[in-house]
């Protein structure tokens, strides 16, 4: 679906994106994608930590790097010296205009800058804030440093991650960064219904630390409804059994034959009916208790086809399966390719290259998110920004000229 001719749903707010590395500028992404005008506003000569950063070198030198290509695209970069009287001045003007800001420093930085929540909402009531910290303003961490690996192991993340041999595990990507700028992004737009409807500006206190957690629903649950420690289970499903990861021919296979309806299909499927009615299997809390000796069954089957070629007979009779792919495999993937996910620039400002970058994860009748041009180079849009600002020539020269800019 290509975009409609409705406005993007976030047409017209203005979003100044102060956030650095991952969970704020992948929250500020989710706002361009759906036509926010986000100003990314960064330090003058370095910017932004995630142009450093990304497995290309080249790119990093460049202050392009892999890891700021992944979620920047659609803003425009402005650079100003918050420490300096003048470049204060210059960022408060543009808060004038703005409908959101987002931040990701530690606890009472801005305060400290006298830019922070209490300082700004006079100039702009109507501001909707967004903090994004590792711990949150308050609490006993709320001074602590955060990374997402720190966040893994205190949210109890890696404790659950693996198996008994291998655990504690780290995710094999930031994902307590990216639940907290998701957590972020979700607590903004409602802020901004409200605004819509009274005018009111918020403070959006974000912990990264308590977005991962309460993800982890099921494991909290267990724990304090149920009394049971959640333990690493690795690749096998702690609620059924057959559900987990299957060695095949080729590769292996995920299956979820998580009702009783399914089991008694894999079994077909797989030229194993006698499993569905064998006694040590047929009460679903049996097939738990005894999930291994099931999956050696199963896997006695498997070998005949390839994971591939099971995944389609088995989605074709109902039972949940699907491939274990790597990154290139998914992102080749015909699914994938159909919906779209990927977009594609040309070239951004000192990328000698095609930049793919990818879009949100669902779409609307209206018109598909998309970005509206490639990631920024540092601080590409300084002047034309401040010209919009009302600033003259002259005067953004001094800026420049003084560090202010």
């Amino acid at each position: 679906m290509t975009r409609g001719t409705m406005s993007p749903l976030l047409d017209q707010i203005r979003v100044l994106d102060l956030t650095n590395v991952l969970a704020g500028p992948f929250c500020c992404y989710q706002m361009a994608l759906l036509g926010a005008d986000v100003i990314k506003v960064e330090v003058p000569g370095s910017g932004d930590l995630a142009r450093q950063l990304g497995a290309d070198r080249d790119l990093n030198k460049a202050l392009m790097g892999a890891s700021f290509l992944a979620q920047n695209a659609g803003k425009r970069s402005l650079t100003v010296n918050l420490k300096d009287p003048a470049g204060k001045a210059v960022f408060r003007r543009l808060v004038e205009s703005a409908d959101v800001l987002v931040e990701n420093f530690r606890p009472g930085v801005m305060d400290r800058l006298g830019l922070g929540w209490n300082q700004l909402k006079t100039i702009r009531p109507s501001l909707v804030y967004c903090a994004i910290s590792g711990f949150g303003q308050t609490g006993p961490l709320h001074a602590n440093p955060a990374y997402d690996q720190i966040v893994q192991g205190l949210a109890g993340v890696m404790s659950v991650t693996g198996d008994e041999t291998t655990a504690p595990l780290r995710v094999g990507y930031p994902v307590a960064d990216t639940i907290g700028g998701i957590t972020a992004a979700f607590a903004i737009a409602a802020a901004l219904v409200r605004r819509g409807r009274t005018g009111e500006g918020e403070f959006i206190d974000v912990s990264m630390l308590e977005s991962t957690l309460v993800t982890m629903g099921w494991q909290v649950s267990n724990y304090l409804v149920a009394h049971i420690q959640p333990r690493p289970i690795g690749n096998e499903n702690m609620t059924a059994s057959p559900s987990g990861t299957f060695a095949t021919g080729s590769g292996p296979l995920n299956i979820a034959a998580n009702k009783q309806e399914q089991f008694v299909a894999l079994c077909g499927v797989i030229g194993r009916p006698e499993l569905a009615t064998d006694p040590r299997f047929v009460d679903r809390e049996d097939r738990k208790k005894r999930r291994f000796e099931l999956k050696a069954e199963i896997e006695k089957a498997l070998v005949r086809r390839t994971a591939k070629e099971w995944a389609a007979l088995m989605n074709a009779a109902g039972i949940p399966s699907g491939e274990v792919l790597s990154i290139p495999e998914v992102l080749s993937h015909p699914h994938i390719q159909a919906r779209g996910l990927v977009t594609r620039f040309p070239s951004a400002p000192g990328v000698d290259r095609e930049v793919p970058v990818v879009r949100s994860g669902f779409k609307l009748a209206s018109g598909d998110p998309e970005p509206r041009s490639p990631p920024p180079a540092l601080g590409a849009d300084t002047d034309a920004l401040l010209a919009e600002l009302g600033y003259a020539a002259e005067e953004i020269a001094r800026l420049r000229d003084s560090g202010a800019i």
